[in-house]
């Protein structure tokens, strides 16, 4: 049975007390049918473009959706499906992925700001600098490749300070026109492993799976930890999380769709003023002369 869609149901308004064992991967479905998915998504994406459209004209808001899960939780599916109408001339996609060594040089922060969205346009990260304080939360070696000093290693405070620049970044943004929208897509670790089974079974997809996605799956309790201090420390009323019920792929969809078109129908933005009936006359007799 398809239920009503809420936006309440799904966004991080308040942190303080966010326990992820609580928030389910999988609820009745948005959809009846098929059809009736198809049906929505297309009703959903026409309008985020007809939005979109109004969003380039107005040039004064940017988008930035962020997009944060587990392997196989439907990261570039989602980016596919539910960006599918946007028109590429206003929407750029970065995937990042390991840093190179000169992305290592630079602060944490840095090559995903070379990325984001211009004014009128609506930027996507699969994955981002939040992988900054979940992978390599997980996995703190790998801090020693990141060439910092000494005296900014030191584990108690690290993590905390990461969280305190991220909110800072993201408050900026904000402040200069970028509305952000973080998507953390939470499948459950029994789904994820039917995914991956499914990666391996299929010919096609054999390109997807490695040992690595193995093992990173045996840390699968220091993750889901890891992404519920980063939702706790970086939810933020500026730059909300919302976390998406996973396990049915159309119905996160339905959902991502719902939430990026509300945010945008939410924005003060209009087209800019046409010219004049009479400069519009100006304009054609100096046309016709041409």
């Amino acid at each position: 049975m398809s239920h009503k869609f809420r936006l309440a149901d799904y966004r991080i308004s308040s942190a303080k007390k966010i326990n992820l064992k609580k928030h389910p991967t999988n609820v009745d479905p948005l959809y009846s049918s098929k059809s009736d998915y198809e049906k929505q998504l297309k009703r959903n994406v026409e309008e985020m473009r007809s939005l979109q459209d109004i969003l380039y004209a107005h040039g004064r808001y940017s988008l930035l959706i962020i997009f944060q899960a587990m392997d196989a939780a439907g990261k570039d599916g989602s980016i596919k499906h539910v960006m599918s109408g946007i028109n590429p001339q206003g929407c750029q996609v970065f995937s990042f992925k390991q840093p190179s060594t000169e992305e290592l040089a630079h602060d944490f922060l840095w090559r995903s700001n070379k990325c984001l969205p211009e004014r009128g346009r609506i930027g996507i990260f699969n994955r981002s600098y939040y992988e900054e304080v979940l992978v390599v939360r997980v996995r703190p070696e790998l801090l020693n490749y990141q060439n910092l000093p000494r005296e900014n290693l030191d584990d108690k405070n690290i993590w905390r300070e990461r969280y305190e620049d991220i909110v800072a970044a993201e408050r900026h943004l904000y402040r200069s026109g970028t509305r952000l929208l973080k998507f953390f897509l939470h499948i459950s670790r029994d789904e994820q492993k039917k995914r991956l089974l499914a990666r391996v079974r299929n010919a096609a997809k054999n390109w997807k799976i490695s040992a690595a996605d193995v093992r990173e799956r045996e840390r699968w309790d220091d993750y889901q930890a890891a992404y519920q201090q980063c939702i706790k420390a970086t939810s933020k009323p500026c730059a909300p999380w919302h976390v998406i019920p996973a396990d049915d792929k159309k119905n996160a969809r339905l959902i991502i769709s719902g939430i990026i078109t509300s945010a945008l129908r939410q924005l003060d933005m209009h087209y800019p003023k046409p010219p004049s009936k009479q400069e519009l006359q100006s304009i054609r007799k100096a046309l016709q002369k041409s």
